[in-house]
């Protein structure tokens, strides 16, 4: 593509760089120059405008942020028409955004004039949510580079994994002075949670805070639901503390206790009859995002959580007392 300054006879075809008024006439960036936008220019005096002019090896701005936005698009999205050189990607369903890193890295390093930018790995998305965005910077693209560019995208480097309708068990443990009002409250946040995803709350039920009565419970709820939440009446503080050892005794593994987000650090996750548990810190009876988010909303989205994958979480997992957030904790009293 040349770029420059071009005398008003010689840019007949050219693409205007720049905003031009030329007397009644405005040419606006972008606009191709055609013989009456040329007339309209000599007739207010105008005689150079900064222009691009493609060539033969080049891509317009449209086609090419289209060609690029349908290569690195996967399941649950869709694509807007193109528009100076942008096409913007919506979520189709509720869910988690999966996007390959290492893809996205690889197209943005191809060349200056291409770019993808997207969403955070694992964001929570609805229907309706914009989760990433193409845009061709100058007027068009080179075709070798936007043939890169599209081989580097793969295979669907950005799509969303969609939320699934589960069946949840609660079980929340008892110790004197836990106040009813605080479970109404607890599972209410709960079903706040799970309302995207269509997931409801199947089970509640009460148990005291004893590891043999815990057992007997998650026990009970073995193969009855698709997933099971322990609020304790009592935070977990150790691998041998009441709920990890009533899951061990169930019958379940402890896949990982202890999460690098703060606040959530104190979040239990295991199996329990090849469904998983989570064992929940106390921050997550409050509506405010934590740690319990980010393993919740995975299970929901049928991705998967390991051990690594948790452990994983502690860059960005600071969601406390930082001045984007926008209630933090600092001075609430």
């Amino acid at each position: 593509m040349k770029f420059g300054p071009a005398d008003v006879a010689d840019a007949l075809g050219a693409i205007s760089a720049h905003a031009v008024r030329a007397g009644e006439t405005r040419l606006k960036k972008g606009q191709r120059i055609g013989p009456g936008e040329q007339a309209a220019l000599r007739a207010a005096g105008v005689e150079s405008v900064i222009v691009a002019l493609l060539e033969s090896a080049d891509i317009g701005e449209d086609h090419a942020a289209q060609k690029l936005a349908s290569a690195i698009a996967g399941p649950h999205l869709r694509l807007d028409p193109p528009f100076t050189g942008r096409v913007n990607l919506f979520a189709t369903a509720n869910g988690l955004l999966k996007v390959s890193r290492p893809r996205i890295d690889a197209i943005n390093r191809i060349d200056d004039a291409i770019t993808v930018a997207t969403l955070a790995e694992y964001a929570p998305v609805v229907a309706g949510d914009m989760a990433a965005t193409v845009k061709i910077i100058p007027f068009a693209a080179n075709a070798a580079a936007l043939a890169a560019a599209c081989a580097a995208a793969g295979e669907a480097a950005v799509g969303v994994a969609p939320y699934r309708p589960l069946r949840v068990g609660v079980v929340s443990t008892l110790l004197p002075g836990l106040k009813p009002s605080v479970i109404a409250k607890t599972l209410g946040v709960l079903e706040a949670r799970l309302a995207p995803a269509k997931a409801r709350i199947a089970e509640d039920l009460r148990v005291g805070h004893e590891s043999a009565a815990l057992a007997a419970t998650l026990a009970q709820l073995r193969g009855r639901c698709d997933l099971i939440v322990v609020f304790g009446a009592s935070a977990i503080t150790d691998r041998r503390d009441v709920i990890p050892a009533a899951l061990e005794q169930a019958g379940g593994q402890i896949e990982h206790f202890g999460m690098p987000v703060d606040p959530g650090n104190l979040l239990l996750y295991g199996q329990l009859g090849g469904r998983p548990v989570i064992g929940a810190p106390g921050c997550a009876r409050s509506p405010k995002e934590n740690g319990f988010d980010w393993v919740l909303g995975r299970v929901l989205a049928d991705v998967p959580v390991t051990r690594a994958d948790i452990q994983a979480m502690g860059v960005g997992g600071l969601l406390m007392e930082i001045e984007s957030r926008p209630q933090p904790r600092q001075g609430d009293g």
